[in-house]
């Protein structure tokens, strides 16, 4: 029975939309597979891992008017991206297989039920909207997101907080080590909600997300967040439990000043981490009126050290961090110059843009 005429890209667009949630290795061997759907002349794909679904929708010619089937989402992908470009492809369901006919070119694959394909419902009434733009959304999380933590035992710091108040929304993570804080306006008001977003699905709507003005909503659940944009439905669940105090966290109080060019400040620390400690990753910043010295050593007794000119007044510190935590910051930064406050040797350090409240980076010191 045929189910589909269509060209490659309108086949292969949609699954590399949905398939950056299947989970390689599963259970479940369902949770492998995209669900297509076909009805009222739509195309639907949808994927899940049971935390995270992923949907998107695309006009389509098919001879079936409703179908729906299961079938393998990496292997559909990998044939899909194997044949020629303008290739076009035939789809037709035999029992409980499906080929994929182009030109010459024959794919047999198995399927599954879609009846027992595990879709994500909607948890309930929405409880919050916001909207904003994809750029918008896309701007923040890239200043936040490499400071969640990776498979903590304290579950809640494994994703990033997203605070709706108002006119304003803010994006914080944290892995207890560095902290990061982002924030906009938005055009319209939100009902004030505060959620933590699992870190996948995070990284998913990082790369999901166009540099556009077009516009994403964002719909808060019961347990749930759902995230529309560009025919693209990402449902995902919500991390329970209690986020960090940040306003706590971040210092308000630190006298000494280090005004410093971005790019010069990240290519000194670069060459210097060439000769870090691989385990602890530690450098030194050595500040005095006008002058930092920063300052890496290692267990063979190597070291490298580099002198920048700098606008610094402040009293003179002598201060260890991790070096990739810096490194991380001024990577996702723009700005032509920094400022990092700092109190004492013992103090977190608080990196800002000038004249920019928008965004707060602050990093704990470690002892060298």
């Amino acid at each position: 029975m045929l189910l589909l005429e269509a060209e490659r890209d309108s086949l292969l667009f949609p699954l590399q939309t949905v398939t950056g949630v299947v989970e390689k290795r599963h259970t479940l061997p369902i949770l492998s597979n995209v669900l297509i759907e076909k009805n009222a002349g739509v195309l639907a794909m949808t994927a899940t891992d049971l935390e995270i679904q992923i949907r998107t929708s695309t006009q389509a010619n098919a001879t079936e008017d409703n179908f729906a089937i299961t079938v393998s989402a990496k292997k559909l992908q990998d044939i899909c991206r194997a044949l020629p470009d303008k290739a076009n492809l035939r789809l037709e369901v035999n029992d409980e297989q499906i080929q994929i006919r182009a030109g010459k070119s024959r794919f047999n694959l198995q399927t599954l039920p879609a009846a027992d394909f595990p879709v994500i419902e909607s948890s309930g009434e929405t409880e919050s909207r916001a909207s904003l733009s994809q750029k918008t959304l896309k701007h923040l999380i890239s200043r936040v997101q490499y400071a969640m933590a990776q498979q903590d035992i304290r579950y809640y710091l494994n994703g990033m907080l997203l605070v709706l108040n108002g006119k304003t929304i803010m994006v914080i993570a944290t892995d207890g080590h560095r902290l990061s804080f982002a924030s906009a306006e938005m055009e319209q008001e939100s009902a004030p909600q505060e959620i933590i977003v699992p870190r996948k699905t995070v990284q998913e709507l990082g790369k999901q997300l166009a540099d556009s003005d077009d516009l994403i909503h964002i719909e808060v659940r019961r347990n749930q967040v759902a995230f529309n944009f560009a025919r693209i439905e990402l449902v995902s669940k919500i991390i329970e439990g209690k986020f960090p105090d940040y306003n706590r966290v971040i210092p308000s109080n630190h006298a000494n000043v280090l005004k410093v060019a971005r790019l010069a400040l990240l290519q000194a620390l670069q060459r210097v981490a060439i000769l870090s400690n691989e385990k602890f990753r530690g450098v030194r910043l050595v500040l005095n009126p006008g002058e930092l010295r920063i300052i890496c050593n290692n267990n063979e007794q190597e070291e490298a050290q580099e002198e920048l000119e700098v606008e610094y007044q402040g009293a003179a510190l002598d201060i260890g961090f991790n070096v990739s935590y810096l490194l991380d910051a001024l990577n996702n930064l723009t700005c032509d110059s920094i400022h990092c406050l700092f109190g004492d040797a013992n103090s977190s350090m608080l990196l800002v843009q000038p004249d920019d409240a928008s965004f707060k980076y602050v990093v704990m010191p470690m002892r060298i």
